[in-house]
């Protein structure tokens, strides 16, 4: 059972490594959190976001109307790919608020210790 669970715990490990370094939207938003100019894109990341919800929507249409039902393969797709660009975008706003606040408390603090 151990031995199960352990082979289980790397092929899920292995596979999120996989899908961080080769899938595009993965690597799309790892790179927009790892700089600040990165975390600046954030809010128009999640126009992309909404493009990708309609997209999906369009396959749910599709498949309404006759065509073939694995298109909700790529409805999953689309679906999840946009929710987590419309989820980043307020995590960027907030990643980048609070290194704003840092910056200008380390910047006050320099201010400080010159005019001493």
């Amino acid at each position: 059972m151990k031995n199960r669970l352990k082979r289980l715990w790397n092929a899920a490990v292995r596979t999120r490594k996989f899908m961080r370094r080769r899938m595009p939207t993965n690597i799309l938003i790892d790179r927009m959190r790892s700089t600040r100019r990165g975390l600046r894109w954030g809010l128009p990341a999640m126009l992309l976001g909404g493009v990708y919800i309609f997209a999906a929507a369009m396959c749910i249409t599709l498949i309404e109307h006759g065509w073939h039902e694995t298109l909700y393969l790529l409805f999953f797709l689309l679906l999840w790919n946009g929710l987590k660009f419309i989820i980043n975008g307020p995590i960027c706003l907030a990643m980048l608020l609070r290194l704003r606040a840092h910056q200008t408390r380390a910047r006050r603090r320099t201010l400080r210790a010159q005019e001493v």
